[in-house]
């Protein structure tokens, strides 16, 4: 089964081919174009370099969110045009927390956290045991304070952090959780190699997500309009 993973959910815009769980090629950019610039040019240029179609896939997987809902949107919105355009593909939706939990391959707890300013985050917590990534608790968003209070009633094991809501509040969550431990910075982005490996195991598993944007708040729009 050839996979091909969709990123647009955050500053990172990228395109990534497996065969099953097994890795062929992949693109990324962060070159300040807005993903609705980036993406169709960079999945035709990682088909052409590896010889396929579009119409040789035969299974999308995309980032659902939660992360900026305009880019959230063009990512789902070119899923859904590819699906449209072929019968018979399959597909899934992934959160961006599990495709950041995935960054880590060591067992225990892991906590995906996405800064959304303000001291404020999404955040999900995994458990990952014999190469399986379980969902403890579901993604939320909610302020750090409040997460740390959830993580301190629900395990008092290691959690390792990951995204870029660790990197803002390193030092209060040390201050806060008992043997917190933390990632190198280049593992605390989306890696479209994992958001497809997170995709096969959930169409192998039949555990798809439908290709609904994943909004945990309103937009700041919707927000100043309240």
């Amino acid at each position: 089964m050839k996979i091909l993973s969709i990123e647009t959910s955050g500053k990172l815009c990228g395109s990534c081919l497996m065969e099953d769980n097994l890795f062929i090629d992949k693109l990324e950019q962060n070159n300040g174009l807005t993903h609705s610039e980036s993406l169709m040019p960079l999945i035709k240029n990682l088909l052409e370099k590896n010889n396929l179609k579009i119409s040789d896939i035969d299974a999308f997987v995309c980032d659902v969110g939660p992360g900026s809902f305009t880019g959230i949107r063009i990512g789902i919105a070119s899923t859904l045009a590819f699906i449209d355009a072929y019968d018979n593909k399959d597909f899934t939706g992934v959160s961006s927390l599990e495709a950041l939990a995935y960054n880590i391959q060591n067992d225990g707890y892991i906590c995906s956290v996405i800064d959304c300013r303000n001291n404020n985050c999404y955040f999900s917590l995994y458990s990952l045991e014999n190469n399986n990534y379980a969902e403890v608790i579901a993604p939320s968003a909610t302020s750090i304070i409040e997460m740390i209070e959830i993580l301190k009633n629900t395990t008092n094991e290691p959690i390792t952090f990951v995204g870029d809501g660790t990197i803002l509040h390193k030092d209060f969550i040390l201050e806060n959780i008992n043997n917190s431990k933390f990632v190198e910075d280049s593992l605390n982005i989306i890696n479209t190699q994992n958001l497809a490996l997170a995709g096969y195991n959930k169409l192998k598993s039949n555990s798809k997500l439908s290709l609904s944007p994943l909004y945990l708040k309103a937009s700041q729009a919707e927000r100043t309009k309240q």
